[in-house]
């Protein structure tokens, strides 16, 4: 079991009053390192003394497999958030799907291709239904998740490389959101396409009587390479365009975090000298930096910081 290290200051748990955080990141675009943020941020906050919950909505299950499960193995019909969430009579509490992570404080509703079939299912049960049982499309994730906000303080989800409906799903459940978005002119316009159809379904999904409103949302630059002229243009580009809406804070391109992931690992599962002290320090001070200024946007959601 990895235990909260030293280096970091245990916070309390959510007090009386403070409503649980649900933090989605998104995009459609593959390689922006939607997974690997949601990873850290979910260990970084659980070593800051913090209830946290993973949920993996991706079909392909990286998240579920960096900790610890091999998806196509492990999991049984229903051990994904869609035995919480499907259509059919049969539903089981979402309390089921949780398991624990070897992660102190981290527990995980791990995904694997099973996902897909809420994606199937749903365009059927709206021509069956105009009000289905357990909800609307949109909102059976976040109904799934009252069921257990008394255990948690912060839920991390990471969301599918897609615009569906378990996206969309989501993003009403979500308190939060975090687009990440890697410092290259073509990912660029890939989010501002995304951007767009976001914008579009959105506000389809708000006249069906959705709940789309956010504490926050963040763009995350990731992968960054500081030194790298054109994408220290393209990141200028993005503060200019969106202001303090780009977190201060980037995820640098490190060597340190692909290795660690080679052996479907974190940073904070291995000894500092196992790769290069500087490297590791190098890759460590940038994801903390990143994290810590996103719980502080939690903290400041919670009225504990001005």
């Amino acid at each position: 079991m990895v235990k909260p290290r030293e280096a970091l200051s245990v916070l309390p748990h959510r007090r009386a009053g403070e409503k649980m955080q649900t933090i989605a990141c998104v995009n459609f675009k593959g390689g922006s390192a939607k997974t690997t943020t949601c990873l850290y941020l979910a260990q970084y906050l659980a070593m800051s003394g913090f209830r946290v919950l993973a949920v993996d909505l991706d079909p392909q299950a990286s998240l579920s497999a960096m900790l610890g499960l091999q998806p196509e193995f492990d999991l049984k019909e229903g051990d994904t958030i869609f035995g919480a969430i499907r259509y059919e009579n049969d539903r089981r509490p979402v309390r089921d799907c949780i398991r624990k992570t070897y992660f102190d404080g981290l527990d995980l509703i791990p995904g694997n291709l099973e996902l897909m079939e809420f994606e199937h299912e749903t365009p059927r049960a709206l021509a069956l239904s105009s009000r289905l049982p357990g909800g609307m499309f949109f909102e059976r994730v976040g109904n799934a998740l009252a069921e257990i906000e008394a255990d948690y303080d912060i839920v991390v989800v990471d969301c599918p490389p897609q615009l569906g409906y378990l996206t969309l799903g989501a993003l009403c459940a979500a308190t939060a959101l975090l687009i990440t978005i890697h410092p290259q002119m073509v990912d660029v316009a890939s989010m501002s396409q995304f951007l767009l159809m976001a914008s579009d379904l959105m506000t389809v999904v708000r006249k069906a009587g959705g709940d789309l409103r956010h504490d926050f949302i963040r763009y995350v630059v990731t992968r960054h390479e500081p030194h790298d002229g054109p994408q220290s243009q393209v990141v200028a580009l993005l503060r200019n365009l969106f202001g303090e809406e780009v977190l201060a804070a980037s995820a640098w391109k490190s060597t340190a975090i692909a290795d660690a992931g080679l052996t479907k690992q974190s940073l904070y599962e291995l000894e500092r000298g196992a790769i290069g002290r500087a490297t590791y320090d190098r890759a460590i001070e940038s994801l903390e930096a990143v994290n810590s200024e996103i719980l502080g946007l939690i903290l400041r959601t919670w009225g504990r910081v001005p």
